[in-house]
């Protein structure tokens, strides 16, 4: 079956079907190539939204127990683990059944399969439900994400050795859990399995956890984690070993001494490697730099004119919204406008408890690049709506530009940073001045107030903290 059209995309996550929907919206007639039955990729069916559905369940666990401290208790509660499961998936097939409607909506022909290029034209696709299809295209995207990463060195191929894949898929809680990684995919299952009553252990070969974040953001999290599962830092996963009964991984400690750890699951979480290989990428002429991402321009242009690349597979961060962002970006160059990439500021997010947030310059990038800054922080400790939370333990920084004041980075630690980041995304967009944010009326007592509070920190008079 041969197929004609103007743009192709190779990838159904949320960079593939953006760039999708915007060039259809645009009027291109557009074909969507992806493994799974409707658009969604990584995020939605093995990611971000399956993750947030469990930790959702997580906060609410830890909620029920923290109350108590306002006087309300309840009973132990009762988990039933497949209809938690249920629960998940339906979440799941909701959002990805509703993108597969938008597709038909936009009358975008979804192929389903696997598909690798057999020229700089044209693409085969060897369909899900048998046989093969060739699309002929003027424009293709690749959007094909990433993957894993794997420890080859660990040597065990086990069902009790889990990716993250493996980890959402919540086949059983085990007693006790090693997690090999404490950067933010670590982090989060690791909240979660605690939260659902493991006995959780995490290993992490650098000095902290959420390697490259500002110490400061992450201590609230560190402390939290340190009460609610053993975190060894500094330590390395040496071997692992499978017995009957369970695994036994050696530690390699930050004192060099060894430790012998029994678990029944181990999660390896270090990182997530572009997916470039299977695709015929070889045959175009495009040849992905030492990291494994493909090189592209500020429109998201390979080294061949007509087709692009965006999201995982197109460099860090390595996150589902720059993906969407970029998917328009490139939509948009292939339909004739004038479009780029160039996002002065692009937030990241872990949604552990408390979430850690921040956007633009980090305090650590300032002082590795020599950037003169100003910076101040607001303790949630003297936030009137944090305190009635229960909740005092975050913190919201400003880095501002020191002469100026122009906001160049921002970042929260506590309960709905996520939510909270965007208003610091915006100003560093649209290049604002802390006073802006100081003079901006921010409603009371809410937590949008530390982002004004740490403005006012920033001009010297923050009303609710005399702090230096």
């Amino acid at each position: 079956m041969a197929n004609e059209t103007d743009l192709l995309v190779l990838g159904g996550g949320p960079g593939g079907y953006a760039a999708a929907f915007a060039a259809a919206d645009l009027g291109l007639s557009v074909a969507l190539v992806d493994a799974a039955e409707n658009p969604g990729g990584v995020c939605l069916y093995r990611g971000c939204i399956p993750s947030k559905t469990l930790l959702h369940v997580a906060a609410v666990l830890r909620e029920s127990r923290e109350v108590a401290a306002f006087g309300v208790t309840f009973q132990d509660p009762q988990i039933d683990l497949g209809a938690l499961r249920a629960q998940k998936d339906s979440v799941v097939g909701k959002l990805t059944g509703g993108l597969g409607q938008l597709a038909r909506q936009r009358k975008i022909k979804y192929l389903q399969g696997h598909g690798r290029f057999a020229d700089p034209h044209r693409l085969t696709v060897d369909l899900a439900a048998g046989g093969a299809s060739e699309i002929s295209f003027r424009s293709a995207i690749i959007a094909t994400g990433s993957l894993p990463r794997t420890l080859p060195a660990l040597g065990l191929q086990s069902p009790r050795v889990w990716d993250s894949t493996a980890a959402l898929e919540l086949r059983e809680v085990p007693k006790r859990l090693l997690v090999i990684g404490g950067g933010y995919i670590g982090a989060e299952l690791a909240t979660v399995y605690a939260a659902l009553g493991s006995d959780v252990t995490v290993v992490e070969v650098t000095g902290g956890l959420l390697p490259g974040v500002d110490e400061d953001l992450v201590k609230p999290l560190a402390q939290r984690m340190g009460r609610e599962m053993r975190v060894l830092l500094s330590t390395r996963v040496e071997s692992l070993k499978e017995t009957k009964d369970n695994l036994t991984a050696d530690l390699l400690l930050q004192d060099g001494t060894h430790e012998k750890l029994a678990c029944d699951a181990v999660l390896v979480s270090v990182g997530r490697a572009p997916q470039t290989t299977g695709i015929g990428l070889d045959g175009l002429g495009i040849v992905p730099d030492e990291h494994g991402f493909i090189p592209v321009d500020a429109q998201r242009r390979t080294a061949v004119s007509h087709i692009y690349a965006i999201g995982d597979v197109a460099g860090q961060p390595m996150l589902a919204h720059k993906a969407s962002y970029e998917g328009r970006v490139a939509a948009e160059a292939i339909a004739g406008q004038k479009s780029a990439y160039d996002p002065a500021a692009i937030p990241a997010v872990v949604f552990t408890d408390p979430e850690i947030a921040w956007a633009g310059l980090t305090e650590r990038d300032a002082q590795r690049e020599g950037i003169a800054v100003k910076v101040a922080r607001f303790p949630w400790a003297a936030s009137g709506r944090a305190t009635s939370l229960g909740r005092a333990d975050g913190v919201t920084k400003m880095i501002t530009e020191s002469e100026s004041g122009r906001v160049l980075g921002i970042g929260i630690a506590g309960p709905g940073a996520g939510e909270l980041i965007a208003e610091g995304v915006l100003a560093i967009e649209m290049g604002a001045v802390a006073e802006d944010i100081a003079r901006t009326i921010h409603p009371h007592p809410t937590l949008s107030e530390t982002v004004m509070e740490a403005a006012e920190g920033i001009l010297g008079r923050s009303t609710h903290y005399f702090g230096r």
